[in-house]
């Protein structure tokens, strides 16, 4: 299976597959019925402190990713996701993320860590 990252703000592709919001917020300046996605996996998000901790900072970044990858260990949604891409079928996953910065974010450390599951 591929899996991706894109920005929430980018346009819908042919070839992003399995679309699922990753963010625990709606992202800003988007409408509902405006975004193709196929699931909104709010629970998988960082939680609010790790969130806070990391504050989009590269010098926190590895903190951040030890710890988020230690919530998402323990977190039963992540373990029923990768249940549900491994019995779906699904080719190809993209991650959508509002974060400006596309190499250090949450979704960067959730493809790392969904590839290493599967």
């Amino acid at each position: 299976m591929r899996v991706q990252i894109k920005r929430v703000y980018e346009a819908y592709g042919e070839t992003d597959g399995y679309r699922v919001l990753v963010d625990r917020l709606w992202p800003r300046g988007i409408k509902k019925v405006d975004l193709s996605y196929d699931l909104w996996a709010k629970q998988l998000a960082p939680s609010t402190e790790a969130r806070k901790e990391f504050g989009h900072k590269p010098e926190n970044f590895d903190t951040f990713k030890n710890r988020y990858r230690a919530e998402l260990d323990a977190n039963p949604q992540a373990a029923e996701l990768i249940a549900f891409l491994k019995e779906s079928g699904v080719e190809t996953l993209t991650l959508l993320y509002a974060a400006k910065d596309p190499s250090i974010n949450h979704a960067v450390v959730l493809r790392e860590w969904i590839q290493e599951q599967l």
